[in-house]
């Protein structure tokens, strides 16, 4: 019988935080790692990334998991290295290699890389690859993969938004392109990486991968969890950035103690504004989030709302631990 683990005293955390993940860790293992070390009660994710990937991930706690969809479907923007040459079982550096080529590396000259770049940029069709987390008959593709089954999947849409490549003139084993794309939600960017390869006449798959911007949130805003780490406890907590962090390309409307109480209750307000589809509410006093909502006809309609437990827990600023911990066993 395992020995229970550390006790751990879980408060209330309403808010963002900004994680660079390291490489080797899936997004769900960051999350929890981050939680047990701020003792958050709630948090989730904003969308995942191969353990080989790393970079921009934003985790959300408490109030902000209410609004972790906007990320969800917001453009990503990466940098990954392709291995021109050599195909592999998972299309990533972690497969193993079905097929090599010989690469004319001359042949790479920028304006044959900046044709291929722009065959890819626009709307594009990409069928999902066998090793990704999409479900078939409630199984994950990749269990399918592992067992040596390989199913038909239907092409989705996607859109580049931008893309460049060139090549990597640093002496390697292998003939390298350095891809930066900023991408649709739901893009695979290994697929896309083979896709470009066999453009230009060779195999290929993805060396490396980091996400450099995700929503308008980039890499300089983001802390490691290194430092997470490093921090004592209550310093933690000032890591974690306010909620609105994910509305910055929202409307901002304040409005009165009445209309404010009202609006959280779930009605609708009327107002002189234009219709918007993406608002971030404020109460005027005190001045809080309480939630995001759009404007149609001069009414602003409530989409997602703030508890007033949540904002008041914000409002208090460092929340209180619980009076009893959680017994977390293993």
């Amino acid at each position: 019988m395992k020995a229970p683990r550390t006790r751990v005293q879980r408060r209330p955390v309403h808010g963002v935080f900004l994680l660079d993940k390291p490489i080797g860790l899936s997004s769900n293992d960051a999350l929890q790692k981050v939680k047990w070390l701020l003792r958050a009660e709630k948090a989730g994710h904003t969308g995942t990334l191969d353990p080989l990937a790393t970079g921009v991930l934003p985790l959300c706690f408490g109030a902000a998991t209410k609004f972790s969809q906007l990320q969800l479907d917001a453009p990503k923007t990466y940098e990954a290295l392709v291995h021109l040459g050599a195909t592999t079982t998972t299309g990533d550096a972690e497969g193993e290699v079905l097929q090599t080529w010989e690469v004319d590396a001359l042949a790479l000259t920028p304006e044959k890389l900046s044709a291929v770049a722009a065959q890819f940029t626009g709307p594009i069709s990409q069928v999902p690859p066998m090793y990704s987390a999409l479900k078939r008959d409630g199984k994950a593709l990749y269990e399918y993969a592992r067992a040596g089954i390989t199913l038909e999947r239907e092409p989705r849409a996607v859109t580049i938004l931008h893309l460049a490549l060139s090549r990597v003139e640093e002496e390697q084993a292998f003939t390298a392109l350095k891809m930066t794309v900023r991408c649709s939600k739901g893009t695979y960017v290994r697929t896309l990486a083979e896709d470009i390869g066999q453009a230009l006449g060779y195999g290929a798959h993805l060396r490396s991968l980091r996400r450099i911007e995700t929503g308008g949130i980039d890499l300089s805003r983001c802390v490691s969890l290194q430092t997470l780490e490093a921090l004592p406890d209550e310093q933690r907590l000032q890591t974690v950035l306010p909620a609105d962090t994910l509305l910055a390309d929202h409307t901002r409307v304040t409005l009165d103690g009445d209309n404010a109480g009202r609006f959280l209750s779930g009605l609708r307000r009327r107002g002189e504004w234009a219709d918007a589809d993406a608002v971030a509410v404020y109460g005027e006093e005190p001045p809080a989030l309480l939630g995001v909502a759009h404007i149609r006809a001069r009414e602003l309609i409530p989409d997602r709302l703030l508890s007033p437990v949540e904002i008041q827990q914000i409002l208090e600023g460092t929340p209180r631990p619980q009076a009893s911990g959680i017994l977390e066993t293993s």
